[in-house]
């Protein structure tokens, strides 16, 4: 059967994909070494929020197979997908659920961690927004999801394995070039997701990291300069 070669991941999908792969990647070794490494911990925390937030805004104005719109399963499509009835290309059901799942999970952690502190030397930048005993209380929820974090991660890869050793259906060459070769001639290469909808993605997960990094933030009190008595 011939195959005709769409594009499917635009750059921006695939650069946010694998900048993650790497930054939870730092996020996890950071933590593990501890110590002075908790500051690239918190600042690789930020770089994740603002990657997660510049993702949810191209699932909704980037290309074609990007957008949730055109991945988020309905509970028909689920129902084909486990019966091997689907039949599609972008994220399967399964991957579109572990997608936005492993999305929100980061996002989450992420703003966690900015409220967090280690009762040591490290406090999130949004620390003093919140009383020390519900930052604790962020803190220790931040530690306990760390293993939920493994478990979505873990379960993400062994499904690209699997369906990519198993199935034989490759999923990680597509999101390195961006091209898959599909059977049918009808289905068309990805579509939208031009310049002005990468500066509007762009320009809203930086002002997300300005303000999750403490620019909302009212400036602390200047400390009064000690004053010589007049005699």
């Amino acid at each position: 059967m011939v195959k005709h070669p769409i594009l499917l991941w635009d750059l921006p999908t695939r650069l946010a994909h694998w900048l993650l792969v790497v930054l939870v990647a730092g996020a996890i070794v950071s933590v593990k070494i501890g110590g002075n490494a908790m500051e690239w911990h918190g600042r690789i925390g930020l770089a994740i929020f603002g990657v997660v937030v510049f993702r949810i805004v191209w699932g909704i104005v980037g290309s074609t197979y990007a957008r949730f719109a055109q991945f988020l399963p309905t509970p028909g499509e689920f129902r084909a997908y486990l019966r091997g009835h689907w039949r599609g290309v972008g994220h399967n059901p399964l991957g579109a659920l572990s997608t936005v799942a492993l999305l929100s999970l980061m996002a989450g952690q992420a703003l966690a961690g900015a409220f967090s502190n280690d009762d040591i030397a490290f406090y999130g930048p949004l620390y003093h927004a919140v009383s020390s005993e519900l930052s604790t209380w962020i803190a220790g929820l931040h530690r306990q999801t760390e293993w939920l974090v493994y478990g979505l991660v873990a379960l993400h890869i062994g499904a690209v394995m699997w369906h990519t050793h198993v199935k034989k259906d490759n999923l990680i060459r597509p999101m390195i070039t961006g091209v898959k070769a599909v059977d049918d001639p009808a289905i068309p290469p990805a579509r939208g997701g031009g310049p002005v909808a990468l500066i509007v993605a762009l320009a809203i997960a930086g002002f997300s990291v300005w303000a999750v990094s403490g620019g909302l933030l009212p400036p602390p009190a200047a400390v009064p300069a000690a004053t010589t008595p007049a005699w």
